[in-house]
């Protein structure tokens, strides 16, 4: 299977539109002779058509340089990830690589044909100076097919798709496509053959709910659209995916009392168990990253035996373990279940109808359950027994709960939100790198334990040890200055309304 990242824009024109002179623009220094190209594409999805609302698009193509299976994985318009995979003769079935892929986004749903989309393509390449490939340009004849309802379109687009080029080139191109009448397209041609069937509503939400409900449909997208790269073990996608996860369960909490508190309650640790998966790739990946870059900071005579040799096995051998198990959490009915019911959650009626002002109070209440527990846990004020690095790290988990909560009001409320956001996420990051130094040194304690017991001179983990140590002491130092910004009152004044 390939993969391969597509940087496009599309555009439209109408029946007198001709393409202009693209030479200048960007490096482009000539252009290529024009090849004719026939293609036949059939769309599958589910019979709601999740794939398509989700961001996703699933074919199977025949004619052009890439005929076989296509899953792409974003907006149109934009970067969208493409995964490739050969089709044989007959082949109506897409292959179990990327089914894995969709699972979430299909919510382990079965595909059919959707739509059929017909393009008769005249291409042509933008060349530099030197004949490199900067992009390609297409201009195509397309006739989209509903297959489901028979409805069928004809029309023509533009498409402009980066190769060695960049995204000064796409802006130059456009500049002088919209210079001689072309207009930017903004969904693919899958969408724009399922428009009408696409274009049913959703249940309108309570103008009070709005908020809250949108952020959490926005979570539960980005956990979606990342899915296919969790399942590769791509950093950003794992990363990005558990921080929804977290977003998803934070807004659950905050905000209870607005859905079914039955069906909240279940999806809570639900959530939990689904953040508990990713948890160990990506901290598999962070530590092995600090640690690693900790070893290469040193000067080579204090780096004594096989201490980056030791780190590398180690979390190597550790990730492999938590991608395995990752990968099986994300092909279970229980994580289909899981998606299908926040769906239900989400999309459907809430259970009261709130307004504005039920809204900021949850907010206002986020917010002083994390003061609280700073304060507490800075004053060494915590329960008998308890660390002083749990109740710190138990005021960063409350601290995030109150910067996604703030995060719910930020698009009506605009600048004065962002700015309390930021400076939550300040303190945060000052937190998290306590807590991160907690972490590390006590795997750097594993480790010297495991290079003694093999008879390694362990003087490095004690030097890398110390290190954290004093990082975390600094990091401690400047809580206070960010948990005095985030509280200033100018920065918190808005949240009276």
């Amino acid at each position: 299977m390939a993969t391969v990242v597509e940087r496009e824009r599309k555009y439209s024109g109408d029946e007198g539109f001709r393409l202009p002179d693209l030479t200048g623009c960007g490096g482009v220094t000539t252009t290529s002779d024009a090849t004719a190209l026939d293609l036949d594409a059939v769309y599958l999805d589910t019979a709601d058509l999740r794939l398509a609302r989700g961001g996703f698009a699933l074919r199977r193509r025949t004619g052009g340089h890439d005929a076989g299976w296509h899953l792409k994985v974003g907006s149109a318009g934009g970067d969208r990830t493409e995964y490739q995979f050969p089709a044989g003769a007959g082949d109506e079935v897409p292959p179990a690589e990327l089914v894995a892929l969709f699972r979430a986004a299909s919510r382990g749903q079965p595909v059919a044909p959707a739509a059929r989309i017909t393009t008769r393509r005249i291409e042509r390449r933008l060349l530099d100076e030197r004949g490199r490939v900067l992009a390609e340009v297409a201009e195509d004849t397309v006739e989209g097919h509903d297959l489901v309802t028979g409805e069928r379109q004809a029309w023509r687009e533009i498409e402009v798709e980066l190769v060695d080029g960049d995204d000064a080139l796409l802006d130059a191109v456009d500049g002088r496509l919209r210079g001689a009448g072309a207009r930017p397209v903004p969904v693919s041609k899958s969408h724009r053959a399922l428009a009408t069937r696409l274009a049913v509503q959703e249940t309108t939400p309570e103008p009070g709910a709005a908020p809250v409900l949108d952020y959490a449909l926005a979570q539960r997208d980005v956990l979606i659209a990342n899915h296919p790269g969790a399942i590769g073990g791509v950093e950003d996608a794992v990363h990005d995916m558990r921080v929804a996860v977290r977003r998803l369960r934070s807004t659950l909490r905050t905000f209870r009392g607005l859905w079914d508190r039955r069906e909240s309650e279940w999806l809570r640790p639900e959530l939990r168990w689904l953040g508990a998966q990713l948890g160990p790739v990506r901290d598999t990946q962070v530590m092995a990253a600090r640690l690693t870059d900790a070893v290469r900071a040193e000067p080579a005579d204090l780096v004594l035996g096989p201490v980056a040799a030791r780190i590398s096995a180690r979390f190597a051998a550790d990730l492999a373990t938590a991608l395995d198990e990752l990968r099986a959490a994300l092909g279970s009915d229980r994580y289909t279940g899981l998606l299908s019911r926040l769906d239900a959650l989400l999309e459907g009626p809430t259970a009261r109808t709130v307004d504005a002002r039920w809204v900021a109070r949850r907010v206002r209440r986020a917010l002083t359950r994390a003061d609280d527990r700073l304060d507490r846990a800075l004053a060494g004020d915590h329960p008998a027994g308890a660390a002083e690095d749990v109740a710190l790290h138990e005021a960063r988990k409350a601290n995030k709960t109150a910067r996604y909560a703030v995060e719910v009001r930020e698009p009506a409320v605009g600048k004065p939100a962002a700015r309390l956001v930021d400076r939550l996420k300040d303190l945060q990051d000052l937190l998290g790198a306590h807590q991160d130094s907690v972490v590390t040194r006590e795997v750097l304690r594993r480790q010297a334990l495991r290079a003694y017991a093999d008879g390694e001179n362990t003087f490095t983990y004690g030097l890398l040890h110390a290190r954290q140590a004093a990082a975390a002491g600094a990091d401690m130092r400047a809580v206070a200055r960010a948990r005095d910004r985030a509280r200033r009152r100018k920065v918190r004044r808005w949240l009276k309304r």
